[in-house]
């Protein structure tokens, strides 16, 4: 749920007015006509259509360019009003949404930052009753009218905020909570006591509400940090979408322990779900080998690198790491589950134009750097390449502190 500051407020308060004429049949088709369209071209060709602001308009195109990837279901339905441009930014895709539909189920939720509604409307379908929480009525009354044109029939939309709702609401099975992490200045913020509602504070109400408590947070927030601050994790669920991480996700139950069970997924765009998972403690006393470069290079996911399992991969899939923070893979035979990107070595070569350029007589690679002094840029600059090409090249330290150069091909 993002922080609503007075323009935006001002801005939500306005498509409440005028939401009946933005559903108007003409409005709708010329919204679909132009979706394709720069916003800011027709703002600058028209002052208004069919009786409606063309700005109003031309957020409505704004967030169908957005949600035609990022939500499409929401994008297929008919007589859907989209939220401003900084709650799409902030609210789940569908496939995260799903996600966590996918790990909690009961009888009764409550999303207690229901924002633009997309989790509760994917989680609701897990659950036999749903109950939506937003602390702006404007927001709340677009998002409650959208969740009744999408057919969710199991979900109760109330205005309020979440700490007054908690502190009256009978126990349920699941509360769900995405803080808003953005602070009265509209400046971003991650740490849970900065975010709104402030979790920390209200850390008990929620343990005494529910048998279980979802939490999402951002990437950037240190995964350490957190439990320490949330006490009671039993899961840790760390979401990538196309080797990209996305979510945190904080599963909190009774009691408290210290060594949560660590999920990591990354889902792929024909739906695959690379999986891995451990406890904290079984990194700590993991034990990685280290090698040399053999036949085959093994880059992990990013949900399990943000995950920190740099060992734990090692031994779980028994091949070798380049170094202790290089975290790259190594095996003389092909391991065709790895959770990660694998490629065939052609030859790993010292750092050196000259040397690199007789394998690139096109010069272009698809270059990644490893614990490597020079960034990815001055390494192209340095090498004289551009992007593209069939040959990726990673450029890592060794076991030996060598600046190597691999020269590798998807197999």
């Amino acid at each position: 749920m993002p922080f609503l500051h007075s323009g935006m407020a001002f801005f939500i308060s306005t498509f409440s007015i005028l939401m009946k004429d933005l559903l108007k049949p003409e409005v709708q088709q010329f919204i679909k006509a132009h979706e394709k369209d720069d916003p800011v071209t027709l703002i600058l060709k028209h002052k208004e259509v069919h009786g409606v602001s063309i700005k109003l308009i031309a957020a409505q195109i704004t967030a169908r360019q957005k949600a035609k990837t990022k939500l499409p279901e929401w994008y297929a339905a008919q007589s859907i009003i989209f939220p401003p441009t900084i709650s799409m930014e902030q609210c789940s895709s569908e496939i995260t949404a799903k996600y966590k539909a996918s790990i909690i189920s009961g009888n009764s939720v409550i999303d207690l930052t229901g924002g633009a509604g997309v989790d509760t409307y994917y989680l609701s379908k897990s659950f036999e009753k749903a109950t939506y929480i937003e602390q702006n009525e404007e927001l709340a009354s677009i998002t409650s009218d959208n969740l009744r044109s999408l057919g969710a029939t199991n979900i109760v939309c109330k205005n309020d905020k979440a700490e007054n709702f908690l502190k009256h609401t009978s126990k349920v099975d699941v509360i769900y909570l995405d803080p808003a992490r953005r602070d009265e200045h509209a400046q971003r913020v991650f740490r849970f006591g900065d975010c709104e509602p402030n979790v920390t504070e209200i850390l008990p109400d929620l343990m005494a509400r529910a048998n279980t408590v979802l939490i999402k947070a951002s990437p950037m927030l240190d995964i350490e940090s957190s439990v320490q601050d949330l006490r009671f994790v039993q899961e840790i669920h760390i979401v990538s979408v196309e080797n990209e991480c996305k979510e945190v996700l904080y599963l909190l139950r009774q009691p408290e322990i210290d060594n949560p069970v660590i999920h990591t997924v990354n889902i792929r765009k024909n739906g695959e779900r690379q999986r891995f998972s451990f406890h904290r403690s079984s990194e700590m006393n993991a034990t990685a080998e280290y090698g040399l470069p053999d036949k085959f290079l093994y880059e992990p996911n990013s949900a399990i690198l943000k995950a920190g399992a740099f060992k734990s991969i090692a031994q779980a899939y028994n091949i070798k790491k380049l170094h202790a923070h290089t975290h790259l893979y190594t095996s003389s035979a092909e391991n065709t589950d790895f959770p990660g990107r694998r490629f065939r070595i052609i030859d790993v070569v010292p750092y050196n134009k000259k040397t690199v350029a007789a394998y690139l007589p096109g010069k272009k690679a698809n270059v990644s750097a490893r614990n490597f002094p020079d960034e990815v840029q001055v390494i192209k600059k340095k090498l004289g390449l551009k992007d593209g090409g069939n040959l990726y090249l990673f450029a890592f330290t060794d076991k030996e502190e060598n600046k190597r150069i691999a020269i590798t091909q998807r197999p």
